[in-house]
């Protein structure tokens, strides 16, 4: 019996760490202001580039690029997220699917 769960604990930490290791390759983007800033961020909520317009580099327009970087990075964020999520259920689906949980 304890061998099983042992077993399988070990299955799901394989999953879970495969998972981590392909959300490192998935790359999601978020942007603002019609694409004048852009962030780039992986699956596992790391942002790995930034693009911004050069017309946003004048120094009078400083408030309005650091609203579009928050939004940007926020986006992207909040995609990568979703990403994260999706794949944490693949892995929990596929590790639920042989086991019913009882009263569910």
């Amino acid at each position: 019996m304890f061998g099983d769960l042992f077993g399988k604990l070990q299955e799901a930490q394989q999953k879970m760490n495969d998972s981590k290791e392909r959300l490192k390759h998935i790359t999601v983007e978020g942007e603002a202001g019609n694409g004048a800033v852009k962030a780039v961020a992986t699956g596992n909520r790391e942002i790995k580039s930034l693009e911004i317009d050069p017309s946003l580099l004048a120094a009078e327009r400083k408030e309005e690029l650091e609203d579009l970087l928050i939004s940007a990075l926020n986006r992207a964020l909040k995609n990568a997220e979703h990403a994260w999520e999706n794949e944490m259920k693949n892995v929990a689906g596929g590790m639920l699917g042989g086991m019913g949980l009882p009263g569910m």
